[in-house]
């Protein structure tokens, strides 16, 4: 797996909805080599103390350009928010275990809470088989990249908490609604993207089933190459009852629903 860091030109900047914001860049190297589900640690600029890398999902990758979306929530996004045309960010990437591929014969579902939809997209760009998508959130302002998806072929059916948009409820009320109606007819492999009580949910639900289910973890990391063992998860062993730690940034994000202990989620 190839790895760089560079010096990542700003193209774009542009505030989208509820604090969300979307960070185009030149990024020559690393844009090429992304694969769906991977990140980018980002070195954010100006914060002084402030020496630690953060990880970003990356959105869009086209070309030489490189997109990620990411939420005004603290000291260093707000500092993001500064960024303007022409400026640089230094960027180490693409890192991480992304999405594979789609097993034959099933079909493809996404499961997104929050802006675990960019972590999706360019899973539903290259899959072979357009299915459906399901993004949850709190309210109409947390549901992102709707017309991107559906641009793509994608059937998108939204919950929100309270009712600001499409359905009325948790995304798995709407997971569970379609599963009933069609999941006999079709052999379901789930994409997953979001908090971590939305991930347990989902792959709570294709394991009672045994359904192909990837979920894509948010542990907080440190370094992102796999060195300082900060985002750590337990994984199940060859024996059962038998445990290991794997590495959100190296072994994962993504990992098989079958191999996360979700008892210590």
């Amino acid at each position: 797996m190839s790895m760089y860091q560079e010096n990542a030109t700003v193209l774009e900047h542009i505030a989208i909805q509820g604090g969300y914001n979307l960070l185009l860049m030149r990024a020559p190297r690393i844009a090429p080599a992304v694969r769906p589900g991977q990140f980018v640690h980002v070195l954010v600029p100006h914060l002084g103390e402030s020496i630690l890398r953060r990880p970003f999902s990356v959105f869009k990758a086209d070309g030489d350009r490189l997109a990620i979306l990411y939420k005004d929530v603290g000291k260093g996004t707000r500092t993001l928010t500064y960024l303007r045309h022409g400026e640089t960010l230094s960027l180490v990437g693409p890192l991480g275990r992304g999405y594979p591929g789609l097993t034959e014969g099933r079909f493809p579902i996404l499961v997104a809470g929050g802006y675990g939809m960019a972590a999706l997209y360019l899973c539903a760009r290259t899959l072979p088989v357009k299915g459906v998508a399901f993004f949850g959130g709190r309210a109409a302002a947390d549901i992102l990249c709707v017309r991107e998806f559906e641009a793509l072929g994608w059937r998108v059916e939204v919950t929100t908490e309270d009712g600001s948009l499409g359905r009325r409820g948790k995304v798995t009320d709407a997971l569970d609604a379609y599963l009933s109606a069609e999941g006999a007819a079709i052999a379901p492999e789930l994409f997953v993207c979001g908090p971590s009580g939305m991930l347990k949910a989902v792959a709570a639900r294709a394991l009672e089933r045994q359904w192909p289910a990837w979920i894509s973890v948010d542990n907080n990391m440190g370094c992102g190459v796999g060195a300082c063992l900060t985002c750590v998860l337990k994984v199940h062993g060859e024996q059962p009852g038998d445990w290991s730690w794997a590495r959100a940034c190296r072994e994962g994000p993504v990992f098989r629903a079958e191999e996360i202990v979700w008892e210590a989620v």
